[in-house]
Parts: C-alpha cells; sequence; structure tokens
C-alpha cells in the first residue's frame, strides 16, 4: 500500500498543498539507505528472456523498509533507457527503481557523482521515469523553474513537517548541460537553500550529502567541517552515502541544538563484494513532535550483499539481515564460505558503530 504523505511546492515564500493524507500521531519514523548501484553483473542478474526484474533483491528487507513512515534511498545510477551498462557510466533498467519502490523506498536523492552518467538525456529521463512512476525524488532538476518551484522538498506525514535537501561533490568530472541542474556542494548556495528552506516552517531539516573518500572507513577532515557548517545552518540531521563503505555516527553540538550525521551508510546494493563494501546499513529515525520535533530514538539494521545461484547458471542478488543466528542462513542454503563473509561484515559493521544501538530483528 503506497504511503500517505503531504507534498508541497515552494514557489517564492508561499506553500501548495499536492497530495493530502495522513494521521494523528505526532511521531515519524524514517528508514534511510545507501548506494543503490547497477553493475553489469546486476543488469545480468535481472533479466529474464526480454524482461527484467529486480523484486527478489529486496524481499528479505522489505517488510523493515516498507514499516517506515518515509524511506528514503540515494539511486546512483541513471535510467537512462538501453543500451544498459554498469559501471562507469551507469544505465540501469527502469525495474530496479520500480522494484526498490515497490520494496517501501517514497524517495530517491538523486544528486551524486554518477547523476551525469548519460549527459542531459540521461539526467532528464530519469526524472521523467521518476515522475511517471509517482516516486519522489529530490537533488537534480530539468531547469531552473523546476528547481525554483520543488526544491527544498518539503514533505509531511503525521503533523511533522520535513525539508528534505540533497547535494554532491561532484559528477566525475562531466559537466551539466543547461537548462539542467545538479546540486553541487557550495556552502554559499546550501546556505540559502537553507534559510528558503526555513520559511517553509519545518519541524525538520534533513541534508543528505554525497561526500567523502571512497573505501575510507572513518570520515575526513572535509566532511567534519562541512558537518559542521550544514548544522550552524539549521540542519536537524546529516546523512552521508558515497565512500560505498559504512562510516561512523556522530552528533554535532550548537549551543541547545544538536545535529546528527551519519558520514556514510555504505552500500545498499551493488557488486562490490571486497570486504567493508558487501553490505550496508539502513538507519532508523524516530521523531516526536511536542514543544518541538526532536529525534526519540535512532538504529541501524546491517545487511549483507548475498549472491546464489540462478539455475541457468547466473546469479541473484539478495540483501539479507546480517545479524541472524546461522539457522536462518543454512534455511537459505548459503554456504559456509557465504556465512563466514556474511559474519565478517556483520562484525566489522558492530565493531565501528559500537554505541549505537542495533535494531531489534523482526524480519522473519
Amino acid at each position: 500500500m503506497m504511503k500517505s504523505i503531504l507534498i508541497y511546492q515552494m514557489i517564492s515564500l508561499f506553500l501548495f498543498c499536492n497530495l493530502a493524507g495522513q494521521d494523528n500521531s505526532n511521531r515519524l519514523t524514517l528508514v534511510f539507505a545507501g548506494d543503490i548501484m547497477g553493475h553489469d553483473s546486476q543488469i545480468a542478474s535481472a533479466k529474464y528472456e526480454e524482461a527484467y526484474n529486480y523484486d527478489t533483491c529486496f524481499s528479505f528487507l522489505q517488510p523493515y523498509i516498507a514499516s517506515a513512515d518515509i524511506a528514503i534511498a540515494n539511486l546512483e545510477v541513471t535510467l537512462a533507457g538501453p543500451p544498459y551498462k554498469g559501471y562507469p557510466r551507469f544505465s540501469s533498467p527502469d525495474e530496479l527503481a520500480f522494484a526498490a519502490r515497490g520494496a517501501g523506498f517514497d524517495l530517491f536523492i538523486t544528486a551524486n557523482n554518477h547523476s551525469l552518467d548519460r549527459n542531459k538525456e540521461g539526467l532528464e529521463r530519469t526524472i521523467d521515469v521518476l515522475d511517471k512512476g509517482k516516486i519522489l525524488r529530490t537533488g537534480t532538476f530539468k531547469n531552473d523553474s523546476e528547481r525554483l518551484l520543488d526544491y527544498p522538498l518539503i514533505i509531511e506525514k503525521n503533523n511533522i513537517r520535513l525539508a528534505i535537501l540533497n547535494y554532491t561533490y561532484g559528477t566525475n568530472g562531466l559537466k551539466t548541460e543547461e537548462p539542467n541542474i545538479v546540486n553541487y556542494t557550495d556552502r554559499e548556495q546550501i546556505a540559502k537553500d537553507l534559510e528558503k528552506a526555513k520559511f517553509a516552517e519545518p519541524d525538520f531539516i534533513i541534508v543528505t550529502m554525497h561526500w567523502g573518500l571512497e573505501y575510507q572507513r572513518s570520515e575526513n577532515i572535509e566532511q567534519r567541517e562541512l558537518a559542521e557548517f550544514i548544522a550552524k545552518n539549521g540542519a536537524d540531521a546529516i546523512i552521508g552515502s558515497h565512500p560505498h563503505v559504512v562510516q561512523p555516527v556522530n552528533k554535532i553540538h550548537n549551543g541547545s541544538n544538536e545535529t546528527l550525521v551519519v558520514y556514510s551508510l555504505g552500500n545498499f546494493i551493488s557488486n562490490q563484494r571486497k570486504r567493508y563494501t558487501d553490505g550496508g546499513i539502513l538507519f532508523e529515525l524516530e521523531l516526536e513532535k511536542k514543544q518541538k520535533t526532536r529525534i526519540i530514538d535512532y538504529n541501524y539494521l546491517p545487511f549483507w550483499v548475498y549472491k546464489p545461484p540462478r539455475i541457468d547458471g547466473g546469479e541473484h542478488f539478495v540483501l539479507l539481515p546480517s545479524s541472524k543466528d546461522k539457522d536462518f542462513y543454512n534455511a537459505i542454503g548459503m554456504s559456509e564460505e557465504d556465512y563466514i563473509q556474511l559474519k565478517l561484515f556483520n562484525e566489522d559493521t558492530s565493531k565501528l558503530l559500537s554505541g549505537i544501538r542495533q535494531k531489534e530483528e523482526t524480519i522473519k
């Protein structure tokens, strides 16, 4: 069932409601996922005769994702149409986005280093596919007018109004073609956007960042300094992606205000198999609105990318929670070698995020 969310457009300082429907709980659960990738082997694994199907990729995590009021992921491919291709310039079948939407994701952030992999045509077709599929998105825009109307993205559910912003450090040297816009990391522009967001009177401001150094398990000085700048300018939470590995979770204190920073969620789904890259985390925030809106809980669910064989000799890509007992993995036929790698990822992640509560196991 599609979740009911209020969506607003920002025209100058005014807000217009596009879609109604919410409850009155004054609590909101958000789930964030990292990089949705589309390597060549993933494309091959999803092909069945002349069609593509990615549904089994997300089936084990679907109950957890769909249980969130709002679920957000980084779409790090273009939906540029055929010929489909993985690294270095991604174009995935539209079915990848539709399967992720079916698993419960409500919003894709699209400003990342692969936004321009198929140039202007790829950026615009990605936007068209998401819009036609009624999938919320932010970070890239066809033109300045669209950005003016729709950015920052303001959505509301359970009487809690969110402002969501998205930026990337770059696009692998590819230049944006006019009139398209990719939100690059520009401090002056970020500050202006945060000020604009405040006119919508949001209860909570979330900034999603594509930043940092790939495969580094600690945030660097540039991330820390930028996080402090964003927090100082009004963000309540900062959620990061791009390094393809999980990075620490910290807090920034500004007087009585506190900003939660998740430096990197790691990969969501990909064919990267080296240690630390073969899984990621789903990060959950629970908000409550009283006199003000605050974070009352946060936790994470670690998962691993399992690649069981297909009957036809190919392979599947299946996301599995990595913290279950061995009986679960035995029941699905996992090899001892895969089990060792899964548990290594889980142990590495638990050590890195020591002190952060791991989500209680609810997936059967």
